[in-house]
């Protein structure tokens, strides 16, 4: 069982530029809270309760500042700087001595998940010991990303990179669960021709050895890449309409950390002078 998580959060943000000359793009708000409190919640709700954040250099003081060790929300945050960006399984190597002998999850930094019913959906899936899963949703570009086919039985038939023509509309998005051979076989994948190690190629390995699972984000759930200006506009008004509409906070982590039973309310009390003054800790008082 995969009780471990790795959120990638270095990076340069170039497409979010000039927002990303004066902080890392996972810092910038989506909405009411940083953009890292969305990755969290999410490796949160699934139970994860190790988690390492891997960091540019010049960011790590403002992540621990922002999140500490993880205590006051009930669970433990490292953090390993990312000295220079070389694709997505590069994780799992700097991450090596986080792992250990464990399985893990890795999530994206800058993706948001939301959906009823998905954090089942994300313990079921942490229960398998062998292999890995990816998640797929359905979009309407699929040429700007991973896109899987899938036969009648839901069986894995194809895995394609930002594919010209598919047949598929259904992206790999940027939550994946591997066991422990993710390390060694992130060992041996070489750079693309982007000189760079490519997720993609390391999930096509646990293809070849009929150990990759999928599981769809359905038509109940939402799936967002803030990676670009827009995305993160966009984003922000998703989750303003519905905090608004249920009078509900998205991702606000000392909730999910209170109702797993990590936390007892003396710790939302000092999250409310962490923050200070503002809504989100007005929030939290509701909680107590």
């Amino acid at each position: 069982m995969i009780d471990r998580g790795i959120i990638l959060a270095g990076g340069h943000g170039t497409r979010l530029s000039p927002l990303t000359k004066v902080t890392n793009k996972q810092l910038l708000p989506l909405y009411d809270k940083p953009l890292i409190y969305y990755s969290l919640s999410v490796l949160m709700l699934a139970g994860i309760k190790k988690i390492l954040i891997i960091v540019n250099p010049a960011e790590a003081t403002s992540y621990e500042k922002l999140l500490g060790d993880g205590s006051r929300l009930g669970i433990s945050i490292s953090y390993k700087e990312q000295k220079k960006p070389e694709g997505l399984p590069q994780a799992f190597l700097i991450g090596e001595n986080f792992i250990k002998k464990k399985g893990v999850a890795l999530i994206l930094g800058d993706n948001f998940f939301y959906g009823q019913g998905l954090a089942l959906k994300l313990k079921e899936s942490l229960k398998r010991n062998k292999g890995s899963t990816i998640f797929l949703y359905p979009v309407e570009n699929p040429s700007q990303y991973g896109v899987v086919e899938l036969t009648n039985k839901n069986k894995i038939k194809k895995i394609s990179e930002k594919p010209k023509k598919t047949k598929s509309n259904l992206a790999i998005t940027g939550l994946y669960f591997f066991d422990n051979k993710v390390i060694d076989y992130s060992k041996k994948l070489k750079p693309s021709k982007r000189n760079e190690l490519e997720i993609t190629d390391l999930i096509l390995k646990y293809k070849k050895n009929n150990s990759l699972k999928v599981e769809h984000i359905g038509r109940g759930g939402s799936w967002l890449d803030a990676g670009t200006t827009k995305d993160l506009f966009d984003a922000s008004q998703f989750v303003s309409t519905i905090e608004k509409r249920q009078g509900l906070k998205i991702a606000c982590i000392e909730e999910i950390a209170l109702r797993n039973n990590w936390i007892q309310k003396d710790s939302i009390i000092k999250s409310i002078k962490f923050y200070g003054n503002c809504d989100y800790s007005n929030y939290l008082k509701k909680l107590i």
